[in-house]
């Protein structure tokens, strides 16, 4: 399996060069083979990768911009796809390649329960426990938070909440000499 990264090697836009970095470094770092495939100086490049993304995936002009992943003739995605995959540690499903073992995504596999019949309703509970599990950990990084009575957290909004909601307390005359 051959990974083409369709790219623009000279490109005026910095925002296409800034992604089209960012996913060749992502693969070098990984490790993975893939293959750069230049549509700026090649037009059979060019005109393969428009012809090979699929029409719900063309902008609204119908001319897909680099960077565009493939996985031999399968079309994995642009770089915004490729960029939440890289968030969600789905990099290795994104690209169809399997995880390596040791991999987050192939501990993450090993974690999920097996589908029994590959139904969508499984799908979408697997993605569920996915997304609860990374509120879970981003809640634990947090750090300690304060506890109210029922040794519930108490995010700082909570907090700055109650604070503004509790009467103050009025100020005796003595206090008003002092802050005079």
């Amino acid at each position: 399996m051959v990974i083409k990264v369709f790219l623009a090697t000279s490109s005026g836009s910095t925002a296409i060069k800034k992604k089209q970095q960012d996913v060749l470094g992502f693969l070098e770092a990984l490790k993975i083979d893939f293959a750069q495939l230049d549509i700026a100086c090649n037009e059979e490049n060019r005109m393969w990768m428009r012809e090979n993304v699929p029409e719900e995936k063309k902008p609204e002009n119908g001319i897909p911009l680099p960077p565009q992943i493939f996985n031999n003739e399968s079309y994995c995605g642009d770089y915004d796809t490729f960029f939440d995959a890289k968030e969600d540690n789905d990099v290795y499903t994104f690209l169809g390649l399997p995880a390596p073992p040791g991999s987050k995504e192939a501990l993450e596999a090993e974690k999920e329960p097996a589908l029994h019949n590959g139904s969508a309703e499984d799908h979408l509970g697997r993605d569920a426990t996915k997304r609860r599990s990374a509120l879970e950990e981003s809640q634990e990084v947090e750090g300690e938070e304060e506890r109210d009575e029922g040794d519930q957290p108490v995010s700082e909004e909570e907090e700055e909440l109650r604070q503004l909601e509790e009467p103050e307390e009025p100020i005796s005359e003595e206090e008003q000499e002092e802050d005079e």
